[in-house]
């Protein structure tokens, strides 16, 4: 019997990469053996997202997936950012790996530069959940019993007061109608603690919210 073909879950700790996982696991097609990670070394979060790291591997451990952190530095120029995902990229390699699972729903232009990164270094991209309808994979994910909080708010997009609530039927009614239920457009970012692709809950406290550089972020604390 042909082995399946490893691959890395590019992990944000957010609901998309997590029903990517699930996704994956369900059709069976790879051996995921680990998840990639960008964590902001400055302030020990994971980039963008703002989740403590410590939370983070809380959930990394829930879902059975060793961490590949890749730490950047705080601004972080694009070439510096590149060049430490090559490296990572490079020793993945290293170890048989050749396929990365993203979660991204609909941007073609995100598609298309990791595509062409990917090629660059001789590996392959898997998406999962590409053009899957965004209003009927949330209420599916919900459904299905994920359970996340957001926790970064784009705030040209939605008020502060959005940062750290549950992703749950109410949020999806609360949105207003230019808001992606996914947010796919950068509009939120979360953090998932329960789920089919979690063996179990992760307790999340919300703490304070913080105003910076145009997000608000909720700063989530293990409960």
């Amino acid at each position: 019997m042909n082995e399946k073909p490893k691959a890395l879950i590019a992990w944000s700790s957010g609901k998309d990469c997590a029903w990517a996982l699930h996704e994956a696991r369900r059709t069976g097609d790879y051996d995921i053996v680990g998840a990639l990670t960008t964590v902001t070394d400055t302030f020990g979060r994971v980039s963008m997202h703002g989740v403590r790291e410590e939370l983070l591997r809380a959930q990394l451990a829930a879902a059975g997936l060793p961490a590949v952190i890749v730490r950047i530095p705080f601004p972080c120029p694009n070439e510096i950012y590149e060049r430490e995902m090559a490296a990572a990229m490079a020793q993945a390699k290293a170890r048989g790996i050749t396929h990365i699972v993203f979660g991204d729903l609909y941007l073609e232009d995100v598609r298309a530069y990791r595509e062409t990164r990917l090629k660059d270094v001789g590996m392959i991209p898997v998406f999962p959940l590409w053009q899957r309808p965004t209003a009927a994979l949330a209420r599916d994910m919900i459904a299905a019993g994920v359970e996340a909080h957001l926790a970064t708010v784009d705030l040209t997009k939605l008020p502060a007061s959005f940062a750290g609530r549950r992703f749950d039927g109410a949020l999806l009614d609360a949105f207003p109608a230019s808001i992606d239920p996914c947010g796919e457009n950068g509009e939120f970012h979360s953090f998932v603690s329960a789920g089919p692709m979690l063996s179990r809950r992760i307790a999340v406290k919300v703490g304070e919210t913080v105003e910076r550089d145009g997000f608000a972020y909720a700063d989530l604390l293990v409960g």
